[in-house]
């Protein structure tokens, strides 16, 4: 009989990751080995157990259980009334957030309704305001004098109500009943004003035409009370105009008589003799000719501007001339021109800014008011000037005259007054014109002078002294306002002049005495024209070019007569030796020993006459003792290089150059 394994194995996987979750528990029992019906039984047995002792402690706690049964129906009843009252609170909630929408709904629309009237509200007082006709605006504008401060506070007042009731009128608001009430009372009011307006600025204009009255005065009391003609502008141009043209017709007569007679005395002022057409440049100044002779105390010569410039720097800004109390003054005509334009733009800058501050004008319709106020009075002052300059040959007074302008015009304009540009622009026509008609009558002058009427004297000659001091001075006044025209007239006269010099150094036979000539007038009006210009003008550069050329000939003119077997031998020998000629220079050695010894016994002596010569040729020390100088050097390197040239024992008996320095040393002339 065949005995039955007690215990049974499983053979598969035993890997617990390939066997589901739910199968460990009957993994681990074939893991051990153990019966299943044993396992079975057990497990049985443990149920049982566990069901008494389950239901023991069920019994044990069943009063407990019915008093938890009993609070958990009483909590079911608690819950069940407060679900109700939260539903009864949830719809008391929601009718009161339909309300609180309703109240905001009529909460703002009751802020539009408040806003909206306060609006109007505003709207509607301030039309009642600016439309009512307050009865203080009728006694003011009915009783009160014009010039009341009162009376205008009012007038603006009643400006704006009118043009309120016409811009109400013009938006097609003719039925606006208020508008109707008041336009006939402004319109009175109006009519009453204008009345008061006008008869008041003709009374003030009247003013003007008193003697001995100073017009400034009732202008200013015009510009504190403007507003007044700006009322009668606007609401009656035709009387406005009447004020104006009563204005223009009076303050222009004032002004032409002011300038007529302020002119016709000033020219009394002015000196009796004058220049003619016969004081030129080129005119040979003769025994005959005494033309400042009998004046000189009170005005210097034609070409010299002295203390002339005066009026366009000091004087520009001074007070003008009062010819009753100059009467024993006599001024040049630079002077009363200075006075005549400055008193005409302190008045046309303060009439200008007055008709446009008045009258309210701007740019070309207060330049073009401004003209019908001071036209005659200007073509009157350009007449008489064109009058004057017909027979003046005064060039230096004409030429100040023209920057005189020039300055005033500039003056006009930082004082923003263009009104008096046309005037400017005329005079400035005029003058230079004449300018430039005297200046060429001088240039043919110098042209046209025949040079063997005058003395051969080799100092500076007097024509080119008068060009010296008239090219100083226009030049001098040119400085800040260049011309293009006047630098041309310059260079045409200095052309001329420097003609004139050649030809009357040509005159003279001997060369060191045209040098001499040359030297003299060079200098002399280098000399001028730097003093009293600047360094670098172009005058002065062309002088000092010209004099530096004919100084250093003239050195080398004045050292032959006393040296010139020596630089003769320099010049020589440094030739041939240059030339390659040998046999010559052999030739010349012989010479050399007769030189040396001359030149020993005589060199003192030599630069005694030398310095002698140089100074009694040139009038000027200062140009003497240069030109000295420059001889000085020149011998001093001429004789370096005939050291060089001599033969060694020749050369021992040549004066030590040492010794030759130290006697040079007493002709230098410190100055």
């Amino acid at each position: 009989m065949t005995t039955k394994n007690e215990y049974v194995q499983i053979s598969g996987p035993t890997d617990k990751e390939d066997i589901p979750s739910s199968d460990h528990v009957v993994q681990e029992i074939l893991n051990t080995f153990t019966d299943l019906r044993d396992y079975s039984k057990e497990i049985e047995n443990e149920l049982f157990i566990t069901k008494e002792e389950t239901e023991k402690v069920y019994l044990e706690e069943s009063r407990n259980i019915a008093s938890l049964h009993v609070q958990i129906k009483s909590c079911d009843s608690i819950l069940e009334r407060m679900e109700n009252m939260l539903v009864k609170f949830q719809n008391d909630l929601g009718s009161i957030n339909k309300e609180i929408v309703t109240l905001q709904r009529k909460s703002i629309s009751m802020s539009q309704e408040l806003t909206n009237r306060q609006a109007i509200r505003g709207q509607l007082s301030q039309f009642i305001d600016d439309i009512s006709v307050p009865e203080t605006l009728i006694i003011s504008i009915l009783d009160l004098p014009v010039n009341d401060q009162k009376f205008i506070a009012q007038l603006h007042i009643l400006n704006h109500k009118i043009g309120f009731v016409k811009e109400q009128t013009g938006k097609d608001s003719k039925e606006i009943k208020a508008c109707q009430d008041v336009s006939e009372v402004l319109g009175m009011l109006r009519t009453k004003a204008m009345s008061k307006i006008r008869s008041y600025l003709l009374e003030q204009v009247g003013k003007f035409k008193k003697p001995l009255t100073n017009y400034q005065i009732p202008q200013n009391t015009l510009l504190k009370n403007k507003f007044l003609f700006r009322f009668l502008h606007i609401h009656e141009e035709a009387r406005a105009t009447d004020v104006s043209s009563y204005y223009v017709d009076t303050i222009s007569k004032i002004y032409m008589s002011y300038f007529k007679s302020y002119e016709g005395r000033m020219m009394k002022l002015s000196y009796e003799e004058s220049p003619t057409k016969d004081d030129l440049m080129g005119i040979e100044d003769t025994a005959t000719r005494s033309l400042f002779n009998k004046s000189l105390k009170n005005k210097a010569t034609v070409f010299t501007i002295g203390n002339r410039g005066d009026v366009l720097a000091q004087q520009l800004e001074a007070p003008i001339i009062v010819p009753h109390a100059e009467t024993k003054n006599k001024y040049s005509y630079e002077a009363i021109f200075r006075s005549i334009q400055y008193a005409l733009v302190d008045n046309a800058c303060r009439e200008y800014l007055f008709v446009c501050e008045f009258f309210g004008l701007k740019n070309e319709e207060a330049i073009g008011f401004f003209y019908t106020i001071m036209g005659k009075t200007l073509e009157m002052l350009q007449k008489n000037l064109d009058h004057y300059l017909t027979n003046c040959y005064d060039s230096i007074a004409v030429f100040l005259c023209f920057h005189l302008v020039l300055r005033y015009k500039l003056m006009c304009h930082k004082r923003c007054v263009p009104a008096l540009d046309q005037h400017w622009d005329e005079l400035e026509k005029l003058l230079l014109s004449r300018f430039e008609y005297i200046t060429r009558l001088n240039i043919n002058s110098i042209r046209d002078c025949d040079v063997t009427k005058f003395n051969l004297e080799k100092g500076p000659h007097y024509i080119a002294r008068r060009y010296a001091e008239f090219s100083a001075a226009i030049v001098g006044i040119s400085e800040n306002f260049p011309n293009e025209l006047v630098t041309k007239l310059l260079a045409e006269m200095q052309e001329e002049v420097e003609m004139f010099i050649f030809r009357m150094a040509g005159v003279f036979t001997e060369r060191k005495d045209q040098l001499i000539f040359l030297i003299n007038n060079y200098d002399m009006i280098l000399s001028i024209i730097m003093e009293r210009t600047r360094d670098n003008c172009k005058e002065a550069e062309t002088f000092k070019s010209r004099l530096a050329a004919k100084s250093g000939e003239y050195a080398e003119q004045i050292l032959f007569p006393h040296f010139g077997e020596l630089i003769q031998y320099v010049k020589e020998c440094e030739y041939y030796f240059e030339h390659a000629k040998l046999d010559e220079l052999k030739t010349l050695e012989s010479k050399s020993l007769d030189i040396v010894t001359n030149f020993t016994q005589n060199w003192k002596k030599s630069l005694e006459d030398l310095n002698r010569e140089v100074l009694l040729s040139f009038p000027s020390l200062v140009t003497g003792a240069s030109l000295l100088q420059l001889a000085l050097t020149q011998f001093v390197q001429y004789y370096h290089r005939f050291h060089k040239l001599l033969a060694p024992n020749v050369r021992s008996q040549l004066v030590n150059i040492h010794l030759i320095m130290v006697e040079m040393k007493k002709y230098r002339t410190q100055f």
